[in-house]
């Protein structure tokens, strides 16, 4: 059996774990695609897989890597829509960090026009988590208070992009000055550095005490009661990560008395027709917004494969703004 250039972990803990390895090309069932693999991107659960607190979903490739860009190397028998040599990004269950991979062919979407084909891997994951949370879950509209955590993250420069195309006002949270200004510049109204202010404070005072209507939280346990305090009427919290922890106090009488909702959602656990719905949305509600010039892939760094290390250092550190690729 031919083999690929892939990431291996060699057990679980830190990036000293990460090495280059070799392991079988991967072949397509009827209903799957391979892609010869350009770029990868980088994102913090695969920090979580590689320390060994986030296994990849059965049937998934055990290798490190959410999203890609490529080209198609392989149509199964029953995939339509796709030929050898078209150019693609994918959200996968798993396995991006390697020379190819295999894919279910409904999360195979075209790249945007205008981008190019590195920088088409910054997009399947942030634009999928922002898509399917603030507009198909939380119901983002037009002249709505939009509160993203993490601003300068990929999730939150995608964020606070689609949220300004739809005509909501964005308030946004950051961790620095530089971040700050990089926020407003992509259009949020309000950027608030949670390490000199409480945030909190800031948002009731920018919102006239009206609060947010959606709140897009990647922090979980540590923002849940101030979340709460900051929602609107009929607001709408939708918690997509844990970095503040998985366990904390909440105040019913405060959200039933705004009315308010709390939705927790994962991404990578989805059936491929569910992940399918969200990417045919995408392509026909967000990639015309890219050709436009409205939103687009914010990177901050890529890597080649051999610095993947280098690479999960780097996120660990949060200093980057937007997106960590690889190029393979």
């Amino acid at each position: 059996m031919a083999g690929m250039r892939a990431v291996v972990c060699e057990g679980a803990g830190g990036v000293e774990v990460l090495t280059i390895g070799e392991i079988e090309d991967p072949t397509p069932a009827v209903d799957e695609v391979v892609i010869n693999v350009v770029a990868a991107g980088v994102n913090r659960a695969d920090l979580l897989q590689r320390q060994g607190h986030y296994p990849p979903p059965p049937g998934a490739p055990g290798t490190i890597g959410l999203e890609v860009s490529g080209t198609i190397a392989a149509v199964g028998a029953e995939v339509e829509g796709w030929s050898v040599g078209d150019e693609c990004c994918a959200l996968l269950a798993g396995g991006g960090y390697a020379e190819k991979v295999v894919v279910p062919a409904p999360q195979v979407m075209p790249v945007p026009e205008g981008v190019d084909l590195v920088s088409a891997a910054a997009l399947p994951e942030v634009v999928a988590t922002v898509w399917s949370n603030v507009f198909m879950t939380a119901h983002l509209k037009e002249g709505e208070t939009l509160l993203v955590h993490g601003g300068s993250s990929g999730i939150g420069t995608m964020a606070i992009q689609l949220g300004v195309a739809h005509g909501a006002r964005v308030l946004c949270t950051v961790g620095s000055k530089d971040k700050m200004d990089f926020c407003h510049r992509l259009g949020a109204e309000v950027a608030i550095n949670y390490k000199e202010a409480e945030w909190a404070s800031v948002v009731n005072e920018a919102t006239g005490k009206q609060g947010a209507d959606v709140i897009l939280d990647i922090m979980g346990a540590k923002y849940l009661q101030d979340n709460v305090k900051t929602l609107a009427y009929d607001g709408r919290l939708v918690v997509i990560g844990m970095q503040g922890g998985t366990k904390a106090e909440l105040d019913l009488g405060r959200l039933m008395s705004r009315r308010g909702s709390i939705t927790g959602t994962g991404l990578r656990v989805r059936s491929v027709a569910e992940k399918g719905q969200i990417l045919a949305e995408v392509v026909g509600h967000v990639w015309p917004l890219v050709a436009a010039k409205k939103v687009r892939p914010v990177i901050q760094r890529t890597y080649p494969l051999e610095a993947v290390a280098q690479a999960h250092e780097a996120l660990e550190q949060s200093n980057h703004i937007g997106k960590i690729l690889l190029t393979i």
